[in-house]
């Protein structure tokens, strides 16, 4: 038996990949737009400190 047939028996099954597709979208709206506004001397910083021994 192929996955998808235990897919297919699961009730409500398809709210699960909608509530995790959106939960993913709107999580990678969030970091975009926080990349797009954070100040860049804090970028400059996280960005070097692995070299900062």
């Amino acid at each position: 038996m192929k996955f998808i047939n235990y897919l297919e028996k699961i009730t409500g099954v398809d709210i699960y990949a909608l509530s995790s597709f959106s939960i993913f979208f709107v999580f990678f709206i969030v970091m975009t737009l926080w990349a797009l506004k954070a100040d860049k001397k804090m970028i400059d910083e996280i960005n070097h400190l692995p070299l900062n021994n």
